[in-house]
């Protein structure tokens, strides 16, 4: 499969990714933009998007741009840092990018912003398996 069709692929086949409306904006090999619009069933009791929510976005992009390669990649190691809070009708983007690739490992970086504004950072190891897609 080519590089730029797996992620197509992967999302077709991922109904939370689906549920959280994800739409992909551009891919490369060792990269990927997403984009979701933050709905009022995502947000916390201090309605704000739910940690979690920018956190998936971020682990979807960087899912997706890890396996990019041709090779099935499975996340071994991940972290975010929230700094600003997002909210209801934000439009939030996440951008993957390769740092690293090595035979069996990969580390990438993942911005989620809203606009130009930062608003979590996230990293990420994925292990390489041998199984091509």
């Amino acid at each position: 499969m080519k590089p730029e069709k797996i992620p197509h692929h992967m999302l077709a086949n991922d109904p939370f990714s689906s549920w959280l409306g994800i739409e992909i904006l551009e891919v490369k090999e060792g990269y990927c933009k997403l984009q979701m619009k933050v709905r009022k069933d995502m947000l916390n009791s201090m309605k704000k998007a739910h940690g979690g929510i920018t956190y998936a976005l971020a682990d979807t992009a960087f899912g997706f741009a890890s396996n990019t390669h041709g090779r099935k990649a499975v996340s071994i190691e991940t972290s975010i840092n929230h700094a600003e809070a997002v909210e209801e009708g934000d439009i939030i983007t996440a951008e993957a990018n390769l740092k690293s690739l090595k035979n069996k490992l990969a580390f990438h970086i993942v911005e989620v912003k809203r606009g130009n504004t930062l608003i979590a950072l996230f990293k990420g190891v994925v292990y390489r398996t041998g199984v091509e897609w």
